[in-house]
């Protein structure tokens, strides 16, 4: 993994404005270098000048030391070395000067002007030491040669270290460029997956809801019915054997349409068996959760409906639903406004569980009361509607000792609202309870 930019500034160990100690030895080195060459060719500057030797030789310990500080004042090292040009001392330090000056971070026009300068002092300082030369019978050769000399003299020193400070500073700032690059996109890619994390919890979350409220809505009904049947059954046993029978029977048929449902249910979150159109409507989802829950409602509506492969519940069995709940001793008044018509699965299964709920909760809170059960075609929604009265007594509500653990509104809630519809529930003036919903017909 590659490091920030903030690490690596971070990791600089090395003394004053060097990054590295390793840095720092090879900088003292060269200038310890430089220095003594220096040193050297200021013995006969000195004799030219007519100064004492050891003036010259300091003269030139001090103008070769100037490499130490190449990293930081680039500009500096090469005017220093312009400057001793005439005294041809400091060739290291010119050379060293120049790749530093056109490696390091310096608009171009100063990098090309420094230059220009050191070649011009160097093509003038040769031009005039090869003449003295050959003025004083030292070479033989012809008039050409003083240009010759001073030009190619020139360039040897000064192109080289350019281009090749030139070509290590593009490559330098292109690996830093490449590098915030990876460093960038390391981040991306930890954000996201810190999101995704974050959209894979989200969506467990989901599912573990959406499977509570699945099975809450398939069995609590028939639980519910059987714990009425059940209290009916205790209130007539003596009195009327027949319609105690009946009850009886009513009670075993939903316990084993119960245990049907929970054992589809069970089997489906242990095997992860998904059925075929449940796996291609939701082929996008990634978390295994989310296969479960949509294998737990498909089993479940299966076992409701007692037809394999079914979709779920839907509104025409809603008559059969009411037909269950009056069969329990519930007073129940169905009413169908507009012209009867098909909708989505997930519509009409919305619907039929809003409707069966609702009922529930009448068995459990309102045991007796007259119900009220109103569904509207229109347009372009679909209406649902639970109402009912009073309970005739205060206690007969809790006669069967119904358990209610609050989540049914909650569910019904939720599953009208991810349709897009609204939902409204609560008391009444007469002191009953109403049931309300409205679900976009597409």
């Amino acid at each position: 993994m590659t490091t920030t930019g903030e690490e690596r500034a971070a990791a600089g160990t090395g003394p004053w404005w060097w990054a590295r100690w390793r840095s720092a030895l090879f900088d003292g080195a060269l200038a310890l270098a430089s220095a003594a060459e220096c040193a050297a060719e200021g013995v006969p500057f000195a004799r030219d000048a007519g100064v004492p030797v050891a003036a010259g030789v300091v003269f030139g310990l001090l103008a070769g030391s100037v490499l130490l500080i190449r990293r930081r004042w680039p500009i500096a090292v090469v005017l220093v070395a312009i400057a001793v040009t005439p005294a041809q001392m400091g060739f290291l330090m010119g050379i060293v000067g120049l790749y530093t000056l056109a490696a390091c971070e310096l608009p171009r026009r100063i990098i090309g002007a420094l230059a220009g300068m050191s070649l011009l002092g160097t093509m003038i300082v040769t031009f005039v030491r090869v003449r003295q030369d050959m003025a004083r019978g030292d070479f033989t050769l012809g008039d050409w040669f003083v240009p010759f000399a001073a030009v190619t003299t020139s360039l040897g020193l000064t192109a080289p270290p350019v281009l090749l400070g030139l070509y290590v500073g593009a490559r330098r700032r292109l690996m830093e460029s490449l590098r915030e690059r990876a460093d960038s996109l390391e981040r991306e890619l930890q954000l996201l997956a810190e999101r995704a994390e974050e959209r894979a919890e989200w969506a467990r979350g989901e599912e573990r809801t959406r499977i509570a409220r699945e099975m809450h809505d398939v069995v609590a009904h028939r639980v519910s019915l059987m714990v009425v049947h059940a209290a009916a059954l205790q209130a007539v046993a003596r009195k009327d054997p027949e319609k105690a029978v009946r009850n009886a029977a009513l009670v075993g048929d939903m316990g084993r349409q119960a245990l049907t449902e929970l054992r589809e249910m069970l089997g489906v979150l242990r095997s992860g068996e998904v059925p075929e159109r449940r796996i291609e409507r939701r082929a996008a989802a990634s978390v295994p959760l989310v296969a479960v829950g949509v294998a737990a409602a498909a089993a479940a509506s299966r076992a409701a409906d007692g037809a394999p492969g079914a979709e779920g519940p839907c509104l025409a069995e809603l008559e059969e639903l009411v037909g269950q709940s009056a069969a329990a001793g519930m007073v129940v008044d169905l009413s169908v406004q507009g012209e009867v018509r098909s909708y989505g699965s997930e519509i009409e299964q919305t619907a039929y569980r809003v409707v069966q709920e609702a009922l529930t909760n009448v068995h459990k809170h309102a045991a007796g009361a007259k119900t009220y059960v109103r569904l509207a075609h229109r347009g372009a929604e679909i209406a649902m509607q639970v109402e009912n009265e009073a309970p005739p007594e205060p206690s007969s509500a809790s006669a069967a000792r119904l358990p209610s653990g609050g989540n049914g509104l909650l569910g019904m809630k939720e599953r009208v609202v991810a349709l897009g519809g609204v939902f409204v529930s609560g008391p009444t003036d007469a002191g009953g309870f109403r049931v309300s919903a409205v679900i976009p017909a597409a």
